[in-house]
């Protein structure tokens, strides 16, 4: 049994998201593909997927004892409800389905979004956005999305770099900054900073966005290593290609790189011939057309077959098992999404600022909202869920990859505080256990095209439905009292740093951690369920400094594990563990200051332990 010397005290929590991690296995990639999609929110897509950081939230916030679903409502929206919780936007069966596919939601913009965040009360999205933030899709609105995501990895703690538009956010996926001031780059270097989608040369009012960009990318410090790389785009590219709006590529002579392979770049259709016969570039931007975007009133049915279309070329390539393919989405397009970002302290250079429309105050750029983020490789197959990330995340990435290749592609331009705090992704990767099966993806149709051949599926949507915004619920049909109701039963095992949101099942040597102990009131082990489902080994974890990596746990009757294994309804005796990740074999329960972890046998017994063992730790839902 455990004993009293769990106990340990308080220390000051000391904390770096650099990755500590082995990074063998990396230099087995040959080829990363980024493919970014638009404007949708992670709880728009997958709130309601099982074990995610979804609409069962174990650590929900709570404003003056009001969750977080509780939307605020006005008298101009309507005079049946004061608040409004997230709904389904197919509540009403029938045609909607197919309509509220091109529908519009709400703003994406600095402000809009600012103000529906509300300095972390996160509850007037209906008020300061629109009532239509909030409502969301499921598994049967999003068969090839969750295929994807579900086969192979999903990161729930993946933010938008900026709380703000698309190009602010693309401009970082290719740079790493927006030119906040105290960012690395000069204020004459274009932005300072760059918060909205502004391309007129110069700058606006207050000398802020202002274009182009003049700070160093990502793809000039991988062209400068010698790592090849290359942009795939239509004619018809949404003005979506972020390398576009850097005055170096602009002013690029047509015969150079830059030009050839960043302004210019190669078809899709050219992408796709290179996956099928092995030959793409080390590194490869996705840009997509327009229609096929996903951004609203864009459908994202049609998003799916250009997904599916570039997750096949990739799975079906000859260099699959050399090959990673990384989805995102650049922000949220005015969807609601429930967790308070993760942001750096107050005061962080090259985060915080004065809101340069002087709206909504002092406050910060980024990382904002989570938004959709899977990964597909035979490292990432059946991964379950990947926890902290943003944009960054992805330079971060091929910085260490192209490290375990060789190639110094390490770029000053990334504001510090991202650097240290965003995960790098190599965690999201079990390099040790390849699975290199490939499963079957929904069958996807063709987009709606006109007679010229051009894709047309917003407007032929459109027109045959009308409108595409159903009622919302304020009352009646449609109202979720228990958004955790609508949350789909199952599990899914975690990767990466461990963050709060999830309710948790531990297990090492095929046990559980128990918090039912013969009646005693005590912490033991229990032998392990096929699908991890006994509400006695279902544990969550209490973070006690945002973004660290020590917590306190409680069971789901919010009792804390504290000395001599007992548990107390009161967190002033709680034990802290540091909580560690080490890809491949799992996580470590370390008691802070013991230097001992805490270690099921291989009979079951539980202990404290000066021998390093790891537990394998499920996200469930039931």
């Amino acid at each position: 049994m455990v004993g009293s010397k769990l106990v340990t005290p308080l220390a000051a929590v000391v904390y770096s998201l650099i990755s500590s991690v082995d990074a063998a296995g990396l230099a087995d990639i040959d080829h990363v593909v980024l493919f970014m999609q638009e404007n949708r929110a992670f709880d728009h897509y997958f709130g309601t997927m099982a074990g995610v950081r979804g609409f069962n939230d174990a650590n929900l916030q709570m404003n003056n004892g009001i969750p977080v679903w509780k939307q605020l409502t006005t008298s101009d929206l309507t005079r049946d409800s004061k608040y409004v919780t997230p709904w389904y936007l197919n509540y009403l069966g029938g045609n909607w389905p197919d309509a509220t596919q091109c529908m519009l939601a709400g703003s994406n913009g600095w402000y809009n979004n600012h103000a529906a965040w509300n300095h972390g009360t996160n509850d007037p999205w209906a008020m300061n956005n629109t009532p239509y933030s909030i409502g969301f899709y499921n598994r049967q609105d999003l068969p090839t999305h969750w295929s994807l995501a579900e086969n192979w990895l999903v990161a729930d703690m993946y933010q938008e770099s900026v709380i703000a538009s698309t190009s602010p956010n693309r401009a970082t996926w290719t740079s790493g900054s927006i030119n906040v001031p105290g960012s690395p780059q000069r204020s004459d270097q274009g932005g300072n900073p760059y918060i909205d989608n502004n391309e007129t040369p110069g700058c606006e009012k207050g000398n802020i966005n202002c274009y182009p960009l003049k700070w160093k990318t990502a793809a000039e410090y991988y062209e400068g290593a010698g790592v090849s790389w290359q942009v795939y785009q239509d004619a018809d590219n949404f003005d979506d290609n972020p390398l576009a709006w850097f005055k170096q590529f602009q002013d690029a002579k047509t015969e150079s790189n830059l030009y050839k392979k960043g302004m210019k770049g190669l078809s899709l259709n050219t992408f796709y011939k290179q996956a099928a016969d092995g030959s793409l570039p080390a590194v490869s931007y996705i840009i997509g057309p327009t229609q096929l975007s996903e951004h609203p009133p864009m459908s994202p049915h049609d998003g799916t077959w250009l997904q599916n279309k570039i997750a096949t070329a990739v799975i079906k390539s000859p260099k699959y098992s050399k090959t990673a393919l990384i989805v995102s989405y650049d922000e949220n397009g005015g969807w609601f999404d429930h967790v308070d970002p993760y942001r750096s302290p107050d005061g962080t250079a090259g985060e915080w600022l004065n809101d340069p429309y002087g709206q909504v105050g002092h406050t910060f750029a980024g990382p904002g909202f989570r938004v959709p983020f899977y990964i597909i490789s035979p490292w990432t197959r059946k991964g379950g869920v990947y926890t902290n990330s943003d944009h960054n995340s992805q330079l971060l990435f091929i910085e260490k990859w192209q490290a375990a290749k060789g190639h110094n592609v390490t770029t000053d331009e990334m504001v510090h505080w991202r650097r240290q705090n965003m995960g790098d992704l190599v965690s999201a990767f079990d390099f040790a256990n390849p699975d290199y099966s490939i499963p079957s993806l929904p069958a996807v149709p063709e987009p709606h095209k006109d007679r010229n051949g051009n894709y047309d599926g917003t407007s032929h949507c459109q027109s045959l439905y009308s409108p595409q915004r159903p009622p919302v619920p304020y009352k009646g049909n449609g109202v979720i009292e228990d958004m955790g109701s609508v949350v789909e039963h199952g599990f899914k095992p975690i990767r990466g740093k461990l963050t709060e949101g999830r309710y948790l099942v531990p297990e090492m040597n095929g046990y559980g951690l128990s918090s039912s102990c013969f009646a005693s009131n005590k912490v033991c082990t229990e032998t392990s369920t096929a699908n991890h489902d006994s509400l006695t080994q279902r544990w969550v974890v209490h973070a006690t400094q945002l973004g660290g990596n020590e917590f306190t746990m409680t069971t789901v009757d919010k009792r804390y594990i504290c000395a001599d294994a007992s548990l107390y309804s009161t967190s002033s005796s709680a034990i802290k563990f540091q909580v560690d990740f080490t890809p491949s074999k799992g996580y470590s329960f370390k008691l802070k200051d013991t230097g001992k972890y805490l270690i099921a046998s291989k009979t079951g017994k539980l202990s404290i332990s000066g021998a390093l063992d790891y537990w394998k730790v499920y996200s469930v839902n039931y």
